[in-house]
């Protein structure tokens, strides 16, 4: 890998002849270190994966190991394991989103961190995972529903729409910034060719109006986590200390595992209270580059004027047909008639309709109207004519202690493989007709139904392979 010149020449200044010639040394001559995490919500321990990967914990992180992940794996199409850099993982933990609260995870795609919000969160609560970009929010959500959240909303809007949404909200917010990506280089060296000595400069500007939506949506008293996987202190300490000297914000320290450094007041004000900011390089950390700070706003904001709470209502009216989001008795029943049949001890409080698509929506959340919404919670399954068929995030979302209710199908790791692949499956006989969660070596992996002795496939044919 090589380095630009601009880029050595900062550290070097930056961080000393002996310690810049470590950091540059880790980033050229050693490779990117993997990780992965256990689903906590899945009926027992991935052990072929674990064992597969040498059993490392990462340390500090609950259910955290190092190792390579099989994407195609059962482990790992199923939900049990999700694959993410290892100091990525600190970030939520810092976070420390508890059951029950409402958490904005405002940059969230691809989904790591917002799946190990839900696990934290023990998948009660709210956790609405936002992501500006379409195409990795559509990436977020099929990452949640694999994870089997049932507290998501996942959507796709603008920090400055979300704010107008959502004031004074959440209890935890974190906002994983878009950055220069200097602490992923080892993991993706493309990314050099974007770097150039003013980029980090330009991403700290726009961190900057990320960070300011975010805080009109954070309670008093709430908590705020800063995070980026870059080195350069434009975008780190020297975003903190903005932060504190423009809000009414206490620092909070974080734990630190082995390898962890504390922030460097030097490279931005001089203010001590940054040094409870970690960062993890990697010659000290066996990980990736990133920096995390922690935040608690001691005051509330100011409110949102009357005259943007009208504009912004004239804007939704205009933007979003509102729909009928009430699914009719009939629908009810449909879903009713299945759920009793197949899996009777699964509750749900609150439907919403999308079109045909009926959801579980946590209900905590506020009204749909104005928003772009992808996932408006658990995707329970289609609305056909006079029937309902149940969707594959719907199985994903079945917990250990669900199973004993629900009417399973053992089938094999081989007819597993057709099933993901779109083949029927044959059984033998002796099982009464209909619907079925199908369970490969106790990994819950979708529905099938059956007729005689054939499954017919309902595997989502986008996912399939």
């Amino acid at each position: 890998m090589n380095l630009p010149a601009a880029f050595i020449e900062k550290y070097q200044r930056l961080m000393g002849e002996r310690e810049s010639a470590a950091f540059i040394k880790a980033l050229t001559d050693k490779s990117a270190v993997s990780g992965f995490r256990v689903n906590p919500g899945k009926p027992g321990l991935p052990e072929e994966t674990i064992s597969k990967t040498g059993n490392q914990a990462v340390p500090g992180v609950n259910n955290g190991y190092y190792g390579q992940v099989d994407g195609k794996s059962l482990d790992h199409v199923t939900g049990w394991v999700y694959s993410q850099e290892p100091s990525a993982m600190n970030v939520a933990v810092a976070l420390d989103p508890q059951p029950g609260e409402k958490v904005l995870d405002l940059c969230a795609a691809p989904g790591g961190k917002s799946t190990q919000i839900v696990a934290l969160m023990h998948n009660e609560g709210l956790l609405v995972a936002n992501e500006i970009f379409a195409k990795r929010a559509k990436v977020l959500a099929e990452n949640l529903e694999r994870w089997g959240a049932v507290n998501a909303v996942v959507t796709n809007e603008s920090p400055a729409e979300l704010e107008t949404q959502f004031p004074r909200f959440f209890d935890r917010i974190l906002v994983d910034a878009p950055c220069s990506g200097e602490g992923m280089f080892r993991k993706d060296p493309a990314g050099i060719q974007y770097w150039n000595p003013d980029y980090p400069t330009e991403c700290a500007n726009r961190q900057r109006q990320i960070l300011k939506s975010a805080l009109k949506m954070l309670k008093p008293g709430g908590t705020l986590v800063y995070s980026t996987c870059t080195f350069a202190p434009e975008e780190d300490e020297q975003n903190a200390a903005w932060l504190l000297n423009h809000y009414d914000l206490t620092i909070c320290p974080i734990a630190k595992a082995p390898g962890m450094d504390h922030g460097q007041p030097e490279w931005a004000d001089g203010n001590p209270e940054l040094a409870k900011a970690i960062r993890l390089f990697p010659h000290h950390y066996h990980g990736e580059g990133h920096f995390i700070a922690k935040f608690t706003l001691t005051t509330e904001m100011s409110e949102m004027s009357q005259s943007q709470v009208h504009r912004k209502k004239a804007k939704n009216k205009r933007r979003q047909r509102r729909g009928d989001w009430t699914p009719s008795r009939q629908e009810l029943g449909e879903w009713q008639q299945w759920s009793q049949a197949v899996m009777p001890s699964f509750a749900v409080s609150h439907f919403l309709k999308f079109g045909d698509q009926l959801y579980a929506c946590p209900s905590s959340m506020k009204p749909l109207a104005g928003f772009h919404v992808l996932r408006p919670g658990l995707h329970l399954g289609t609305l056909k004519k006079k029937r309902f068929e149940p969707s594959l995030a719907l199985a994903m979302a079945l917990a250990a202690k669900d199973l004993p209710a629900v009417r399973c199908l053992s089938i094999s790791k081989g007819q597993w493989r057709k099933y993901v692949h779109g083949e029927t499956l044959t059984v033998g006989a002796g099982h009464e007709n209909g619907w079925y969660l199908l369970v490969a070596n106790g990994h819950p992996c979708g529905f099938g139904k059956l007729v005689g002795t054939t499954v017919k496939n309902f595997y989502p044919k986008g996912l399939r392979f």
